[in-house]
């Protein structure tokens, strides 16, 4: 069995009784959605034309949700229904990032993902999914595909459908008939925060637990709806920022006209600065390990001593950043105890455990002085988990089909670069409290300019190769051109590279070498920043 929808848009009226059938159904919370109409208007006066679109999880046949959530809290059912089990869920948001689709939310109510589940427990008992029960021009078929003499594996055979974003792979199960491209191609049309016939800009999908409150604030277009005075007119509506609106009908472009509210920035500072901690925790092992094992450089004990502190006390860092991030803080430790081992999350999260029983391990053999071949062995193996912990989060941000800046091959060695960096600079501010041999400093010295360089090289080669999607290209527009231009052009690229190599270059003394180091240290967050948050920015929808 293969259950899937066909949207018939040839019939679809947008009465939005699917919308308000799914929230009755599954007592979806305000400010979410499991089912949603889009509309968009398009054409000129006086042939215009407007398209309603159905969206919702598209039940993927391979489903980058399953795939990457790390508890099995999203699974497949055997007739291929893509369910969610709420009870495992930890609220780390990786399924919203994975979904290219836009089809999860996180419940305001209980701190956990959820999704359209195709009606799973109506299924189970041989009903329809609520939408197709309520639609009143049949405009939602639902069925097993596999079954030649359902309707829905009928209307396949005999009518040209098209599907969402086929080039992601995921094999989506939900089919539109006369799917119209400005309507299911995410950025044919500008997608906003105020509509005509809704409001929500702020407290909703992440932060939908805040929506009534917000819904009747001061300055809420509800609020200005509400103070109408004897003319019909909004009162204070210019002076409280609502934006006036008109029905235009002369269009030269598709326009959206309702859709979903916009679910804002799913991962923020935590995760921008647990990259950054994770760095610092991994550089700076790789640094004095590398030295240590090649002679590269001499590393007296105080050195060793130095890079297991700073390790795992950025390690300990990262770890309460991770957590702080979940929506369910209670349950991080499912992530080790009922782990999905597809996902780099889990894959990542023993990494660092790994990791960081080593370094421990490290600093007990070396306290007891215990002999140099089982001490260069656990160094070397120490190097290979450090290496892993540097580079992990790119194969986890890979996972994350959703958002194709990150499917970039480079990112893997963007974080190695910056691990090591990280791990120089670090240890270049030590040398203000515990200065060590000429040969040692000169060696971080080295190995920061050779990182800025190299840093600065992926950069440019990131941004001057032609990005294959439109989504990627738009992040790109947005950081070199768009919302991001004066935070990489003046923090990421100035303050944290330029700068550091100019004072690096002009004086050997170790005050300014520590300004360097600081100044690559905030440059790597306001990159790291950048990375994260400005692909997020992309609507999916």
């Amino acid at each position: 069995m293969r259950y899937g929808f066909i949207i018939d848009n040839r019939k679809c009226i947008g009465c939005h009784a699917c919308t308000t059938a799914c929230k009755s159904e599954h007592d979806v919370p305000v400010g979410v959605f499991r089912t949603w109409v889009k509309q968009v208007e398009k054409g000129e006066f006086p042939h215009t034309r407007r398209l309603f679109s159905v969206m919702r999880c598209n039940h993927c046949t391979e489903a980058p949700c399953v795939e990457i959530c790390p508890v099995e809290a999203l699974y497949f059912r055997d007739d291929g229904i893509v369910d969610f089990d709420k009870n495992r869920c930890i609220g780390c948001k990786s399924c919203m990032q994975a979904c290219p689709y836009d089809a999860l939310y996180i419940d305001p109510e209980n701190h956990t993902a959820a999704k359209c589940n195709y009606c799973a427990h109506r299924i189970d008992v041989g009903l329809e999914p609520a939408c197709v029960n309520v639609c009143p021009e049949h405009a939602i078929i639902s069925g097993d595909m596999d079954d030649p003499d359902s309707e829905i594996a009928i209307l396949l055979g005999r009518e040209q459908v098209s599907v969402r974003k086929a080039a992601k792979g995921t094999v989506p199960n939900l089919f539109y008939i006369n799917g119209d491209e400005a309507s299911l191609n995410p950025t044919a049309t500008e997608r906003q925060r105020n509509y005509f016939w809704n409001e929500q800009s702020r407290g909703v999908g992440h932060f939908a637990k805040y929506t009534e409150k917000l819904a009747f604030s001061e300055g809420s277009i509800v609020t200005a709806l509400l103070e109408k005075n004897g003319n019909g007119v909004a009162a204070g509506d210019l002076a409280k920022g609502v934006p006036a609106r008109s029905i235009e009908l002369l269009m030269d472009q598709p326009r959206r006209v309702y859709d979903a509210p916009v679910k804002g920035i799913l991962w923020g500072w935590e995760v921008s600065a647990y990259v950054v901690t994770k760095a610092i925790a991994a550089g700076a092992m790789l640094v004095a390990l590398l030295a240590a094992l090649f002679n590269f450089a001499p590393v007296s004990d105080t050195t060793s001593w130095w890079a297991i502190g700073l390790g795992l006390a950025f390690l300990g860092a990262t770890g309460a950043l991770l957590v702080k991030d979940l929506d369910r803080p209670d349950r991080f430790l499912n992530v080790l105890l009922r782990p999905q081992w597809k996902s780099w999350l889990v894959r990542g999260g023993y990494t660092i455990t790994i990791f960081g029983g080593l370094m421990t391990l490290l600093g007990a053999l070396q306290f007891f002085q215990v002999g140099k071949v089982l001490l260069f062995v656990l160094q070397g193996f120490t190097l290979v988990a450090a290496l892993m912990t540097a580079v992990y989060t790119a194969f986890l941000f890979a996972q994350a089909k959703g958002r194709d800046f990150w499917q970039s091959p480079s990112l893997a060695l963007h974080m190695l670069v910056h691990s090591f960096m990280a791990g120089a600079a670090a240890f270049l501010l030590v040398q203000l409290i515990s200065p060590d041999s000429t040969e040692w400093y000169s060696y971080l010295r080295l190995i920061l300019l050779i990182g800025i360089g190299v840093n600065l090289g992926l950069m440019v080669l990131e941004f001057a190769t032609t990005h294959p999607t439109e989504e990627a290209r738009l992040t790109v527009k947005m950081i070199l051109k768009g919302r991001y231009r004066n935070l990489f052009w003046w923090g990421a690229v100035l303050l944290g590279n330029i700068l550091p190599v100019v004072l690096l270059l002009l004086s050997t003394g170790p005050s300014v070498s520590a300004v360097a180091a600081a100044f690559v240290l905030v440059g790597m967050y306001l990159t790291e920043k950048i990375w994260v948050e400005a692909p997020q920015r992309v609507q999916l929808v």
